[in-house]
């Protein structure tokens, strides 16, 4: 079994309810979709992956091991992708096992034998350069569901642009709000894109997205902190 695998680096989290933990990164080549803020260009294509077997993966975090570190983040591109290769390389290591994910392929996340948290991004239209298909959020708020109904911790992240739109941002939350069937304890975090230097002069605008997902869910507002610290 093999897999196309951009890189396997260790870090701190800079993203959501974990930040700050060192963590394990494996980054796969691939993804489903094709969001025109994504910071991570060379994983779209499968093809900018080297192909690598579950054992090498496996050599290649032991070496990076870190006494600090108790998880293992599988990212990309789309790790969804590749459910079985997760699952063969999760059952060699005793430590938690991180998942983020655009949450679009419910029926391969299902698949992934071990899973302790997952960062599922909740998609808006503004996202995309041309138009929004409807299945995209639907899919999501389906991954949503099945984790909560199998008690995986798993919370929404929301990717803003400087261009996002108050009404759509508004709608998505509102569909999320009516179709996710136990919202108790669910963490929304609200994630401004990168740079920061975007935001001058409207960074007030933060606070009315945080508004509007208040009365639904739980929120935060946190930016992207590696970029900030200015590491991997």
């Amino acid at each position: 079994m093999k897999a196309p695998v951009i890189e396997i680096f260790s870090s701190f989290q800079g993203e959501g309810l974990l930040i700050g933990e060192r963590q394990i990164f494996v980054r796969f080549a691939g993804c489903n979709l094709n969001c025109k803020y994504c910071d991570t260009e060379d994983s779209k294509s499968e093809k900018s992956g080297k192909l690598m077997t579950v054992d090498e993966v496996c050599r290649e975090i032991n070496k990076i091991l870190t006494p600090d570190c108790n998880t293992i983040s599988f990212t990309g591109g789309e790790p969804s992708l590749y459910p079985e290769f997760i699952s063969e390389v999760s059952k060699n290591f005793n430590l938690n096992i991180m998942l983020e994910t655009n949450g679009t392929l419910p029926d391969n996340i299902n698949k992934i034998e071990q899973l302790d948290v997952v960062s599922l991004d909740i998609k808006l239209p503004e996202h995309f350069n041309g138009n929004f298909n409807e299945d995209i959020l639907l899919n999501e708020i389906k991954s949503v569901n099945l984790l909560r109904e199998k008690s995986i911790s798993v919370y929404c992240k929301v990717v803003i642009l400087p261009s996002t739109k108050i009404e759509s941002f508004k709608e998505v939350i509102e569909k999320l709000s009516k179709n996710i069937s136990n919202k108790s304890n669910l963490k929304i975090i609200i994630q401004p894109s990168s740079p920061l230097k975007d935001w001058k002069d409207i960074n007030f605008r933060l606070f009315e997205y945080s508004e509007v997902v208040g009365q639904y869910f739980d929120v935060s507002t946190i930016p992207q902190i590696h970029k900030i610290l200015d590491i991997e």
